[in-house]
């Protein structure tokens, strides 16, 4: 995060935008080699570019293990630890500090403080098993419909994750602190962009989709935007307890639209 700081008036070019959300959002070896809001800005738009090569990475090893006679469950398994592997499993530590600071019940500066705390409380433990377990038996069900039921949620999920990470970046999103990457990003993205990303993740949700026909197409579409909602409703909860987005914000807004995207692709 020491990358060298450019003139902050001099616009990001696409390579800086890939570089902050690849370099930011997935330990894939992207150098970062500016850290500003031009930066920020554009790193946000893409981010849900790198939530398609997670979401790819984590379907490739749910297929590869099925071509190679695994279980369906064992599939869902690999394809649930690929993303946390690819986040050094940030996204679900952020997660489980949200759940302690929000389940602690106390004023804001306190959950800040208690999120920032090492050890995990048992609000983020339950939080954590729930969740996992929610995104395993969801993708096991998948799987056993059908190979490419199971990768194509999983794309969809880690498309949705980071579109969540887009739209939480948007215009009158403050920080909760001076610090950190919720400070770093917050309100960097004009809101019509913010949606015009949205906008571009659901067609490519329903590109995926479509790989299994039409209705599966508009199933896919409808599984992001669900995801979109839960992720939203979960961010105007933190602005109202904790007074803005904090790192481990954004990685409770991943986790959470990834799991209803799993959850949503399961009904029929």
């Amino acid at each position: 995060m020491d990358a060298p700081a450019p003139d902050p008036a001099a616009r990001a070019t696409p390579a800086d935008a890939l570089r902050f959300a690849f370099g930011t959002l997935t330990v894939l070896p992207v150098p970062l080699t500016r850290w500003d809001r031009a930066a920020a800005r554009g790193g946000m738009l893409a981010a849900p570019l790198a939530g398609l090569a997670v979401g790819g990475c984590a379907a490739a090893a749910g297929l590869l293990l099925t071509l190679l006679g695994a279980s369906p469950l064992l599939a869902a398994v690999a394809t649930v630890a690929v993303p946390a592997v690819l986040t050094r499993a940030l996204h679900l530590d952020g997660l489980a500090d949200v759940a302690d600071g929000l389940g602690s019940g106390k004023p804001a500066a306190d959950a800040l403080r208690i999120m920032k705390q090492s050890d995990i409380g048992p609000f983020g433990v339950v939080t954590l098993v729930l969740t996992l377990l929610g995104q395993v038996a969801a993708l096991a069900g998948l799987y056993a419909s059908g190979t490419v039921h199971g990768a194509v949620a999983a794309v969809v999920a880690g498309l949705a994750a980071r579109c969540a990470l887009t739209l939480a970046s948007r215009r009158g999103v403050p920080a909760a602190r001076p610090e950190g990457l919720g400070a770093a990003v917050a309100g960097v993205v004009p809101v019509p962009a913010a949606l015009t990303a949205t906008a571009l993740s659901v067609c490519a949700a329903a590109a995926t989709g479509a790989l299994l026909g039409p209705y599966a197409a508009v199933h896919a579409a409808g599984a992001l935007l669900f995801a979109l909602l839960a992720a939203e409703l979960l961010l105007r909860r933190c602005r109202t307890r904790l007074g803005g987005i904090t790192g481990d914000v954004f990685g409770a807004l991943a986790e959470t639209a990834s799991t209803a995207a799993l959850l949503a692709m399961t009904l029929a």
